[in-house]
């Protein structure tokens, strides 16, 4: 039973231990403004760019409207949970702090080793998309941008490049942020906007195509809700439309890098909610808002698989437009990777600083308030993965990890509600307990509709992350040194002879 040891919900920042002392404290200096900032510089980022053109063409036709507006339901319903935990205990780490005062220290860790991948693991896909997009944006050598590259130039390139400004602080960070959201945001708006006027009736007719067997049919490549129930994996009609919710909550995730902020929030029972909804607001409304129009400017079958949204241009002739949708491009994925980069070192400062990682790496650099360390540590993964590791088989990895991510979180609601309803909660998730039921559920089906190889491949991560925790992390946690000095304390009690 010690593997599901809790620490309180007050000791999950720095509780004044030695250790957490030896490795410091994050300065706050963010606001509301700046969460929105960072909120939307991780979001909205690949996933508008391609993901509309492959689900609407192959999954779900018009109706991947409505695959993003039921992502974005379930992403809300999370958001939720997210904003009164993130409220009610500010502190680096989020899901994996919340696990490790609900469900105990194994699923923390479980959970942080799964933040890892989600994070880690998208910055190295989004740092490749990067090099490829700035590769054929100027007309740059293949071989040293883009898949076919043995060693990419342009990933590498702009994985040290933000590495740097993710070192150099927190308000650096959101200053580079937010200029790269303005960015992004002003071309999506022009898209509705522009898009708007070629928008035709019959390329919205019929809305929800009647259902056809998909391709992929059988195998690991079915997704786990066809293979658990014996059904036949579908494209399009009502099932299409939720395959296709499954994968654009690829287009959603990240958001959560908000929570991981909190302990660098300047009023974080505010903030920290304004700072989730309203990032999933403006996400969800420019998702829905683009992948309407697009549908609407050509045909579903008709739509480009690689970049649909410079390709709908094209086709009704305002071919100039294509340079500022690149553009966008280029800032939405750049704000991704850095965002990345800084939310994945804040979850391994925690982890640090609970003794489950060697503390050493998590210090706090008194000169910039950010943890150096692990950030150029995990910044190297992510440059030895970007650089050379193809990981377009992998992508579906980052959707997975944060549905879990998502369910726990979910679920810690409910917990702490039953458990420590004293709690002072300056935000309360709102018919508790059946809105945070409803997003574990939601988050559950959608995991089952991921493909059995994604499954697989997400079980031999936790696999190798229960190794290194059994190996590190279970011998040298500061809740099990606690618990093993308090029984130390009475056995003398029980026994003054003892030595």
């Amino acid at each position: 039973m010690h593997l599901f040891r809790t620490k309180p919900v007050e000791a999950l920042g720095d509780d004044g231990d030695a250790t957490a002392a030896d490795v410091g404290r994050l300065r706050r200096h963010l606001s509301a403004r700046h969460l929105v900032g960072f909120g939307i510089g991780v979001v909205i980022g690949t996933g508008i760019f391609t993901l509309t053109g492959v689900e609407a063409r192959d999954t779900a036709g018009p109706a991947v409207v409505l695959s993003f507006a039921l992502a974005g339901l379930v992403a809300l319903l999370a958001a939720l949970c997210y904003a009164e935990l993130a409220a009610s205990a500010p502190t680096a780490g989020s899901a994996y702090s919340y696990a490790y005062a609900t469900a105990g220290e194994v699923v923390a860790w479980v959970i942080g080793w799964d933040l890892f991948l989600e994070f880690a693991l998208g910055a190295a896909v989004v740092a490749r998309g990067w090099s490829g997009y700035v590769g054929n944006l100027l007309d740059l050598p293949p071989s040293l941008f883009g898949e076919e590259s043995t060693v990419n130039v342009g990933a590498a390139l702009i994985v040290v490049l933000l590495t740097v400004v993710a070192v150099l602080g927190i308000r650096e960070s959101a200053r580079v942020t937010g200029a790269l959201v303005v960015v992004k945001v002003a071309v999506c708006v022009f898209v509705v906007v522009a898009g708007a006027w070629f928008v035709r009736g019959a390329n919205l007719t019929p809305f929800v195509p009647a259902s056809r067997p998909a391709e992929e049919n059988g195998g690991l490549a079915q997704p786990v809700v066809s293979a658990v129930f014996g059904l036949d994996p579908v494209a399009f009609g009502i099932g299409g439309v939720l395959t296709a919710a499954a994968v654009v909550f690829f287009a959603y995730t990240g958001f959560e890098a908000v929570a991981n902020l909190s302990e660098e929030t300047r009023r974080p029972g505010r903030d920290l909610p304004l700072g989730l909804l309203g990032t999933l607001a403006l996400s969800t409304a420019l998702y829905i808002g683009v992948s309407l129009v697009v549908v609407g400017m050509v045909r579903y079958d008709r739509l480009d698989r690689g970049a649909p949204i410079a390709d709908a241009f094209d086709q009704v002739g305002v071919g100039w437009a294509s340079a500022l949708i690149s553009l966008a491009a280029v800032a939405g994925l750049t704000s991704v990777i850095l965002v990345d980069l800084i939310t994945v070192s804040r979850i391994g400062f925690a982890m640090g600083r609970d003794g489950l990682l060697p503390p050493a790496v998590a210090k706090v650099s008194p000169r910039t308030g950010v943890p150096v360390r692990i950030t150029l540590a995990f910044a190297a993964l992510v440059l030895v993965l970007a650089t050379f590791v193809p990981l377009g088989t992998l992508a579906e990895l980052v959707s997975i990890g944060t549905l879990f991510a998502f369910l726990l979180v979910s679920v810690a609601v409910i917990v702490l509600r039953r458990t420590r309803p004293e709690l002072h909660r300056p935000f309360r998730v709102p018919f508790s307990p059946v809105l945070p039921g409803l997003a574990a559920a939601a988050c559950l089906y959608l995991m089952l509709n991921l493909s059995i190889e994604t499954w697989l491949r997400f079980l031999l991560w936790l696999v190798l992350g229960l190794l290194l925790y059994a190996g590190y992390g279970y011998r040298n946690s500061r809740v099990g040194a606690r618990a093993a000095g308090a029984g130390v304390v009475r056995e003398r009690v029980q026994d003054p002879r003892g030595s």
